[in-house]
């Protein structure tokens, strides 16, 4: 499949519409940031557009591609996404991303081509629990540190748009307990129901939301837009999760809201900034966290 979306693409690609803003919440479907917008001022009119993958790898290899370098090289992006490193870092390298086969090269830009790049899972924060969020070992990186460094760079950055990845709604849901923090494979044998799983996922895109609010209050941006890389599959014709070139809209089509973003200088950024080298995340760790391996 993978042979067939590198040459015959389809959707939008994100650096092809206006904003100045980009926040990017990985896996959430358009239905569920409807059925939550009218909780928050700044959710309103959620339109959708068809995404340039169904997963995150299949995403970044058709955004982040030479074709756009030049609004790409214009760009801050702060994510928490590892899948910076096999996309830019290794060209496209599938590995063993639940990709069995398909191309090994993608003319995808490099880390050094955007005009700013943070990625924010090398981030080691295991001890310092003010960045965590859950406990014992269902643990993962707090949304407030996506928040906090992108906060930092939409005031620090030489850059003309600013682009940021959470990594949620996408499970584990660590707000959940028992098997409702990994929930898709207890769903697909029938362990837990649909309703409790899709309650866990609305949780957690409210627990994203909350920090996209942060955010929207300190940093400058006339056009702001929330979107998503892809959606996510509960079951719909016995899909769950994400799977690499699905054309199901479930998978395919993400939300589009637009609004806008003032700085009120309330928010002052503390966390770390990410570090490369030996002592950083290893990239399969984080991988098998998010259940991709």
């Amino acid at each position: 499949m993978l042979n067939v979306t590198k040459h015959y693409r389809w959707g939008t690609n994100v650096f092809d519409r206006e904003w100045d803003l980009l926040v990017v919440l990985d896996a959430c479907r358009v239905d569920a940031l409807r059925e939550v917008a009218d909780e928050y001022d700044f959710v309103n009119g959620v339109e959708s557009m068809t995404s340039v993958g169904s997963t995150s790898f299949e995403w970044m290899t058709h955004t982040f591609d030479r074709g756009h370098q030049d609004e790409i090289a214009r760009t801050a992006y702060i994510t928490s996404n590892v899948y910076t490193q096999r996309v830019m870092g290794q060209r496209g390298d599938t590995g063993h991303a639940a990709i069995p086969f398909g191309p090994t090269d993608y003319d995808v830009v490099r880390p050094e081509n955007l005009g700013y790049l943070e990625e924010l899972w090398r981030t080691k924060l295991d001890d310092d629990f003010e960045w965590i969020v859950g406990s014992g070992d269902n643990t993962r990186q707090s949304p407030r540190y996506t928040t906090d460094r992108a906060i930092s760079a939409g005031r620090t950055a030489d850059t003309d748009r600013l682009m940021v990845h959470y990594m949620y709604p996408h499970d584990p849901f660590p707000l959940a307990e028992g098997d409702l923090f990994e929930p898709f494979d207890p769903l697909r044998v029938g362990d837990v129901s649909r309703e409790s799983v899709w309650d866990a996922y609305l949780d957690n895109l409210r627990f994203v939301l909350d920090e996209v609010g942060v955010l929207l209050e300190n940093v400058d941006a006339e056009t702001v837009v929330i979107t998503a890389d892809h959606g996510e599959a509960f079951g719909e014709y016995g899909f769950y999760k994400q799977v690499v070139g699905c054309p199901l809209p479930c998978m395919r089509r993400v939300p589009w809201a637009t609004t806008t973003a003032t700085d009120s200088k309330a928010y002052k950024p503390t966390g770390p900034e990410p570090q490369v080298g030996e002592d950083t995340v290893n990239v399969e760790e984080r991988l098998r966290q998010l259940g991709y391996v």
